[in-house]
């Protein structure tokens, strides 16, 4: 309980200051964060941020098609190499 009164004190109080501090400090904020967000080196680490992401990206789908290649060798052996094309419930064990 003691959480959302902080939560809601919290949102009550920032709404109150951003109104009283108005259409220009707006302005003001949003002028900066456009002039940090065109920063070279802002550009140049979300460039980074994104090749990292890829890689991972890559990493992760490399690591399920190498599961799911090992899970079908599995299943392919346990059915006699894959030589039943379309084997009933009893033949696969269940």
């Amino acid at each position: 309980m003691r959480f959302r009164i902080g939560v809601v004190s919290g949102a009550v109080a920032g709404y109150v200051l951003g109104t009283r501090a108005g259409r220009e400090r707006y302005q003001q904020i949003q002028r900066w964060w456009r002039s940090f967000t065109g920063s070279p080196q802002v550009q140049q680490m979300a460039g980074r941020g994104k090749e990292l992401a890829g890689e991972a990206g890559r990493k992760g789908v490399d690591a399920v098609q190498r599961g799911v290649s090992k899970v079908g060798s599995s299943v392919r052996d346990r059915l006699g190499n894959g030589q039943v094309e379309n084997p009933t419930a009893q033949e696969i064990g269940i």
